[in-house]
């Protein structure tokens, strides 16, 4: 993991470092290309290319910004997509791993 990444993550709660992990996770499973992971603007990026999904992490959700996020709306009824279309997992939630790996790849991919 890169460590500014590292340094990102360490200033939040366990359960919101436990679920950028997962995430992180199924970000590297998606794609069978290499992934470079840095910070933009102080937030985990990970990128193939131009293309490149953020994980903006909060005391109580992520925010997941990748561009397939608004073509699978209908299949993540049950979260919030922003009016800007990231997607808001809260810790309550199950994180839906297959549609994600599905956006993931969509947008890192292209």
């Amino acid at each position: 993991m890169n460590e500014q990444v590292k340094k990102y993550r360490e200033k939040y709660p366990a359960d919101i470092i436990d679920m950028f992990n997962n995430l992180r996770q199924i970000i590297f499973d998606s794609v069978s290309c290499e992934l470079e992971e840095k910070l933009w603007a102080k937030l985990p990026s990970y990128y193939v290319g131009k293309s490149y999904v953020r994980l903006i992490a909060f005391k109580d959700h992520i925010n997941i910004e990748a561009q397939a996020v608004i073509s699978h709306k209908e299949e993540l009824a049950g979260y919030k997509i922003t009016p800007k279309g990231m997607l808001q997992i809260y810790l309550k939630q199950d994180i839906p791993s297959d549609i994600l790996k599905q956006i993931f790849a969509e947008t890192l991919e292209q």
